[in-house]
């Protein structure tokens, strides 16, 4: 795995027989036209263009202050065949489609190339767009601390000063864009790129938080939604919302962690940790609690220092993608023989910085989250005696914690009202979207949608972690329209 591979998928945590496609019939909604241009960078396919979209800042205030979109396309590869609009919806929050019509658009098949212009954007307050930043101490750009990992004992008064440090400098440094970042607005932003591309309805493939911006879309606009794929998807429930999406990772470990062990412990991997899978897991228990009481210097790492939260959190990153687990194994080796590699380089911390201002306005404006720390304290609790491999921090508290600013509306219900237009992809093992948690989108949106669940291990299915049957399911829905008849499993 590249370095650069490495610091794009850092950045990002920080944040499933083609035949003949019928032409959508397009707007009749005015909308200022979009001035594109060819785009800045020279690893770009040429074809892609890109332009700006003014939106208000505040939809309570139409009128008020407005912000700037960083909006992307590469047109219909046969506009005698073109449908409409593939919107792209990345993760995160945090995470940015801009660059996508370039690059995972393109391993899309042509079938699906041909029927729509593919449509990538920088969400707000993400640069190119109205950025956000907040400032944060370059210790708290650390991911072992941007995800809550409780002291070695199970304690949280360290998280819960760290929440309120963060979430002072985000409310000092934020502005008043920080208070404006939610996933209604999102959802919103997206109708308002879709009026301006003078589209009656769009289509989208939405991955991992992206299927929460699919499904808040869906629900607010139901009737300008064309064809709609949630690829790994996000538990909906509206009291918790991202609370939710943390505590999935508990299972998430749970499911994938059984591959790392069997693969960490083949015959000739050069990197095997143990004779026998069932030995993994202890193992790494045993060297995560000694990096607790004898951490390992690592200069030029963040924190400087291998302990057992940094242990932890490469397990929990390495998990993403089986192309991830010699980075944790060898990172295991290294720890027990006391001579550690060099500190993997960090992405530019512009980027950190606002990714994570993104990542933490998003997630504390959608849903409000308790302040008071017992509540964490009974949570980390119960997780760590269940789920000893996440150590508590699925239940802990985030910055959220200690978020100045009260959520601005409710967190959307997702329902089953609306046409039944959406196809769920899922793989059965996804560290950061389990399939339990899938399958609560799944129950929430009833009729309108069908799953198909692939005997796959990452995160990400569709062209990217999961299996032909899987692929070819999602191409021909997105080509054709041709669905499952009910809920299919690819094995």
């Amino acid at each position: 795995m590249t370095q650069t591979k490495r610091n794009a998928a850092l950045v990002a945590v920080t944040a499933v027989a083609f035949g003949m496609v019928t032409p959508l019939a397009v707007a009749v909604e005015q909308a200022p036209a979009l001035d594109w241009k060819k785009c800045a960078g020279s690893t770009l396919d040429p074809r892609q263009q890109c332009a700006t979209l003014e939106v208000p800042m505040d939809y309570a205030h139409p009128g008020g202050r407005k912000i700037q979109l960083a909006v992307s396309r590469i047109p219909s590869e046969n506009p005698d065949a073109r449908r409409g609009a593939l919107f792209l919806i990345p993760g995160g929050p945090g995470g940015s489609s801009l660059n996508d019509p370039s690059n995972k658009g393109q391993r899309l098949p042509q079938e699906v190339r041909n029927a729509y212009d593919l449509i990538g954007f920088a969400p707000r307050g993400l640069a190119p767009s109205t950025s956000v930043d907040c400032g944060l101490e370059h210790g708290d750009l650390a991911l072992s601390k941007l995800r809550p990992w409780p002291a070695a004992d199970g304690s949280v008064d360290g998280n819960m000063v760290t929440a309120r440090r963060m979430a002072d400098a985000c409310a000092a440094n934020g502005g008043e864009l920080v208070q404006h970042l939610s996933t209604r607005n999102e959802a919103r932003d997206l109708d308002r790129l879709r009026a301006a591309l003078g589209e009656r309805k769009i289509s989208a493939w939405g991955v991992s938080y992206g299927t929460y911006v699919g499904s808040v879309y869906a629900q607010l606009f139901p009737a300008r939604t064309d064809r709609f794929v949630l690829d790994s998807n996000d538990d909906p429930d509206p009291t918790k919302v991202s609370r939710a999406w943390l505590a999935g990772h508990e299972q998430g470990v749970e499911d994938t962690f059984p591959e790392f062990a069997t693969w960490a412990a083949q015959p000739g991997n050069p990197y095997r940790l143990a004779d026998t899978a069932a030995e993994v897991r202890p193992l790494f228990l045993r060297l995560a609690e000694r990096l607790d009481r004898e951490p390992i210097p690592w200069p030029g790492a963040n924190p400087e220092e291998l302990n057992g939260n940094v242990l932890r959190q490469t397990m929990l990153d390495a998990l993403y993608d089986t192309d991830n687990f010699p980075v944790l194994a060898e990172l295991m080796l290294a720890a027990q023989s006391g001579t550690l590699p060099p500190a993997p380089a960090s992405p530019p911390a512009a980027a950190l910085q606002n990714v994570t201002a993104v990542g933490a306005g998003t997630l504390c404006n959608d849903v409000a989250w308790p302040a008071s720390a017992a509540v964490y304290e009974k949570g980390v609790a119960e997780s760590r005696a269940k789920f000893p491999l996440t150590a508590g921090m699925p239940r802990n508290a985030m910055l959220c914690a200690a978020w100045p600013y009260a959520p601005k509306e409710p967190p959307v219900r997702v329902t089953d009202r609306g046409p039944s237009n959406i196809l769920l992809v899922q793989n059965e093992r996804d560290v950061a979207t389990p399939v339990s948690g899938a399958l609560k989108l799944r129950e929430a949106l009833g009729r309108r949608a069908v799953m198909v669940t692939v005997n796959s291990t990452g995160h990400g299915s569709y062209l990217r972690n999961g299996n032909a049957c899987g692929d070819e399911t999602v191409s021909r829905f997105l080509a054709t329209g041709q669905r499952p008849a009910a809920d299919t499993y690819c094995r």
